[in-house]
């Protein structure tokens, strides 16, 4: 089932999301073009985990990447074991994005979900 986040204003937004037995809350999220979002997730789980938001590409190069941890570029985030990272995102164009974890595995798993960003 998707999930739109209440508004905060009328360009920003805070979305929590809990991962818990290596799965999102939500697997579906909807947000208007030039929406600001706030991703507060909450890692319930004995191991860690990540937040990749963006295109197949991004996606993509994170599933073949190297990269151990995250946190430096909007939409990316490692979520240690029983931590709450957070990291924001603006939605520039609409179209269809996505989001996930790529630790060894997790992306395989189903640890992924879509995002619709509308017009």
């Amino acid at each position: 089932m998707g999930a739109i986040a209440p508004a905060s204003d009328a360009r920003t937004r805070t979305v929590e999301l809990t991962i818990h037995h290596s799965r999102f809350s939500t697997d579906a999220m909807r947000f208007p073009r030039e929406s600001t979002v706030r991703f507060v997730v909450r890692n319930t789980d004995p191991i860690d985990h990540e937040l990749i938001v963006g295109d197949e590409g991004v996606q993509l190069r994170h599933e073949h990447g190297t990269e151990a941890h995250h946190g430096a570029r909007p939409g990316e985030v490692s979520v240690p074991a029983g931590a709450t990272a957070s990291t924001t995102y603006t939605f520039s164009r609409p179209g269809a994005l996505q989001f996930g974890c790529h630790l060894p595995s997790h992306w395989a798993y189903g640890m992924r979900g879509s995002i619709v960003v509308t017009p």
